[in-house]
């Protein structure tokens, strides 16, 4: 199902959206406040437990115009790296977060299954944004966060499954919607952990349920893998 995902076709589809909220999230723009109180809870929940993840630097991936950035990790971390492959997007991130744009530090213009960053980060946020990786460059691209992660860093997943069970695409931005079990499978082959998932509450009815999912560095296995 991975054949469903053309980079080509999923930059030239980004190209045309507008670099606003309601644009980088399909037409859904009113579901944003919702959602950030679900990851607001999510993260401060995994804060509160005893070897909770650092404050200091974290990654919003796959950023757009900075939605997460601003109203999720800004809040919470002293400095937030972004990485989007859209010009525009970060063109105008910085005035849309605005006042807290202070904290934004590198401006990564690239595609995640390229990007190669330095080990520093306390949390990795992908949030809607995995679905345009094919497997196997996703499995690479959780191994690369993995390898980023400071001593008590998590990644965080929070994406759409279906509930079909089974992939489904999206020709329209070359994409693809996975179910519950393929996400669990690429977490292993990437040598990842759950330490905690929930589903997002409170969305409305006919869109994908969304997932949350905590990841850390596997420790039965060789890390370096």
């Amino acid at each position: 199902m991975s054949k469903s995902i053309d980079y080509d076709k999923a930059l030239e589809y980004w190209a045309e959206i507008p670099p606003t909220v309601d644009g980088v999230l399909g037409g859904f723009g009113y579901i944003s406040n919702v959602d950030i109180i679900g990851s607001t809870q999510f993260l401060n929940n995994l804060f509160s437990q005893g070897i909770g993840p650092g404050r200091q630097i974290a990654l919003d991936c796959g950023a757009g115009i900075g939605r997460i950035t601003k109203h999720l990790l800004a809040p919470h971390f002293n400095e937030v790296d972004v990485i989007e492959p859209d010009k525009k997007f970060l063109t105008e991130l910085l005035n849309y977060v605005g006042q807290d744009s202070k904290k934004v530090g590198t401006l990564y213009n690239s595609s995640l299954q390229n990007f190669q960053p330095e080990r520093k980060y306390d949390v990795i946020w992908n949030q809607w944004v995995l679905g345009y990786l094919k497997d196997e460059d996703l499995v690479s691209y959780l191994i690369t966060c993995r390898k980023s992660l400071t001593k008590n860093g998590v990644i965080i997943v929070k994406e759409n499954v279906t509930s079909s069970g089974f992939t489904e695409p999206d020709e329209a931005d070359s994409s693809i919607t996975r179910c519950f079990k393929q996400y669990i499978t690429i977490f292993k082959k990437a040598n990842l952990k759950r330490i905690k998932q929930c589903k997002q509450t409170n969305f409305p009815n006919g869109i994908y349920p969304v997932y949350m999912f905590a990841l850390i560095p596997n420790k039965d296995h060789n890390s370096d893998q």
